[in-house]
């Protein structure tokens, strides 16, 4: 498996990140309310423009691969749709009728339309008004009790669902009459007027969902959950109970984001810093690998127009009785870390003695997305983003069942 490209696009957080159709450019927000676009020039990026409209954090940006259209959302509870001319990027404002922060947005696969998480317990399914000029909403707010975190939609580009922090995930029809041709009737529902809710789920433990995903087929739905659980739920048939809900529990911290990389693999991580393979069928789904192999030669930092590393731990860095404590705090391990340490039974991300984790990433991963696709229109690398600042990019193929740091799971 060849080793991943790393890049430092910032000190701080990424709290979003997208890339460009050709993926020549990608537009990240450094935990700020400015949304920077870098151009890759070799083995770095080359900061090119500034996205600046919104007032407060932007949440979620989401750039549609088709239209080359880039959209923002923010907790100044405002979106905006950025359309790149001759004069750079213009941002069209887009209706949203919320009154608390907007947490995440998709665009449909036709991408005449997109979806907008919020606070205000209302999923926004936002069109184009060409009389007006700007993007209008549609509500969907029943039977929604809590913050919407995540969004993803069918690839019928009428369903779409939705994970909340009361560890519930809704599937909705998102059609717009006008908009689009009268959907028919599918495996999830039959009667899909806007805002027609048509299955409900729940994570096992009640654990808030951080991200839900369909399959390539959009047979299946998968949703990650702060109950260290990842869920896979097939569906049977309109008004039909799913034909199986397979629940794959983790003795590890809970996974944040995840995707499909084709309709029987998955690409989860989170809080465990390291992208984890699982595979399986409606019949039952086990952990395949980690994409972090530990026996990967070197994992160097690829120079970025930052310039910056982030990670370390400043003068406590090689402190043993530090590095003791924040690796049983933080990492649930006991005793003092060691270089190419392997993973006690309380926690699985082992810590080095200088402090550093022993995986790619040093800090939670909150973005994991499609890269590259194969000939078979399977995913052949991946991307994760996270609090570290970095972007790494992951080969998919190739590598050697449960290695290293996956060894102790049990599923």
């Amino acid at each position: 498996m060849s080793a991943p490209e790393v890049f430092q696009l910032s000190l701080g957080p990424l709290t979003g990140i997208a890339f460009s159709p050709d993926r020549s450019q990608v537009c990240v927000c450094p935990n700020s309310n400015e949304a920077r676009i870098y151009t890759r020039n070799g083995d770095s990026w080359d900061l090119t423009d500034t996205l600046a409209e919104h007032d407060k954090l932007i949440t979620a940006i989401a750039w549609g691969p088709n239209t080359n259209r880039i959209v923002t959302c923010s907790q100044d509870r405002n979106a905006y749709v950025w359309t790149q001319t001759e004069q750079g990027w213009k941002p069209a404002l887009v209706i949203l009728k919320i009154n608390r922060a907007a947490t995440s947005v998709k665009w449909s696969p036709a991408e005449n339309k997109f979806a907008v998480g919020s606070g205000s317990r209302v999923i926004a399914i936002c069109s184009f008004d060409e009389e007006n000029n700007w993007w209008t909403a549609r509500q969907i707010k029943k039977p929604l009790r809590s913050t919407v975190l995540s969004l993803d939609w069918h690839p019928n580009n009428y369903l779409v669902a939705a994970g909340t922090a009361d560890g519930k995930v809704y599937v909705y029809s998102g059609y717009i009459k006008g908009l689009e041709a009268k959907p028919e009737a599918n495996i999830w529902g039959d009667k899909l007027p806007t805002g027609h809710l048509l299955a409900e789920f729940r994570s096992p433990n009640g654990g808030w969902v951080h991200d839900v995903a369909f399959s390539p087929s959009g047979d299946a739905l998968a949703f990650v959950a702060h109950d260290s659980s990842i869920n896979i739920i097939y569906a049977s048939g309109p008004n039909e109970p799913p034909a199986a809900h397979i629940v794959v529990k983790l003795p590890s911290l809970p996974f944040t984001s995840l995707t499909w990389t084709s309709e029987s693999s998955i690409v989860a991580a989170g809080h465990d810093c390291q992208p984890i393979l699982f595979s399986g069928s409606h019949e039952g789904w086990a952990i395949s690998r980690s994409l972090d192999d530990p026996s990967s030669t070197a994992k160097p930092l690829t120079p970025t127009a930052t310039g910056a590393r982030a990670g370390g731990v400043g003068r406590l860095g090689n402190n043993e009785a530090f590095n003791m404590f924040k690796a049983a705090d933080s990492k649930g391990q006991r005793g003092t870390p060691q270089p190419g340490a392997t993973p006690t039974s309380a926690g699985l991300t082992p810590v080095g003695s200088d402090g550093l984790l022993l995986t790619v990433h040093q800090n939670t991963i909150t973005h994991v997305e499609a890269y590259e696709w194969n000939q078979s229109g399977e995913v052949s690398k991946i991307f994760t983003a996270g609090r570290d600042g970095r972007l790494v990019v992951w080969s998919v193929t190739g590598g050697k069942g449960l290695t290293g740091r996956m060894a102790g799971l049990q599923v």
